[in-house]
């Protein structure tokens, strides 16, 4: 009988264990420029470039007993989805997005510099997790350059450890409010414009 509750009680404990481990997450992100945009150009060319120079492409930790094995990434469609975005922008501007190499063309380089999730790490429970994305933009013209840096950060707390829905739909809205800071940027618009 001894041997019996010995083995429920080491069965609970494992299953409790097992419940403070977290898996890694690959989110696959979605950023939308959150503001409208009213037309100012007048079809002026621009070239789009968008890169991810972060040092390193985990954002951080889900937590947990093992934190090392719960990071969190981004999908390889986020680069893509974020170009996407920044050409529409453009466009809704009234700027003509053009191929790179056009002559006379304007420039806008966009660098996602950081995206960071960090999640307390005494706790074996994921109680907190503070987001922030950094974008560093770049417009050129054929006379003058302009280097913006745009960030938005985020704290939420949580009564239990977010699901990868979860954390897709809260780095998407950190990301697209750094996203939208850079359009409401007029010395962009103002190099761009030239």
């Amino acid at each position: 009988m001894l041997k019996r509750s010995g083995m429920v009680l080491l069965a609970a404990l494992t299953a409790a264990l097992v419940g403070c481990a977290h898996s890694p997450q690959q989110l696959t992100v979605q950023p939308q420029i959150n503001k409208p945009l009213n037309p100012v150009a007048q079809q002026q060319p621009v070239t789009v470039q968008v890169q991810d120079t972060r040092q390193s492409k985990i954002l951080g930790t889900r937590g947990g007993i093992y934190p090392d094995s719960s990071n969190i990434t981004i999908s390889d469609s986020t680069l893509p989805a974020v170009r996407q975005q920044v050409e529409n922008a453009l466009r809704q501007l009234g700027f003509n997005v053009v191929p790179q190499g056009t002559p006379n063309a304007n420039s806008l380089t966009l660098n996602l510099s950081d995206l960071s999730y960090q999640s307390p790490k005494s706790s074996v429970y994921v109680t907190q997790a503070d987001i922030s994305a950094t974008f560093v933009a770049e417009a050129r013209n054929m006379n003058k350059n302009y280097q913006g840096r745009y960030s938005s950060s985020l704290q939420q707390r949580f009564g239990y450890a977010p699901n990868e829905q979860t954390n897709t739909q809260l780095v998407t809205d950190v990301m697209s409010d750094a996203l939208t800071r850079v359009f409401q940027d007029p010395a962009i618009i103002q190099i761009l414009q030239q």
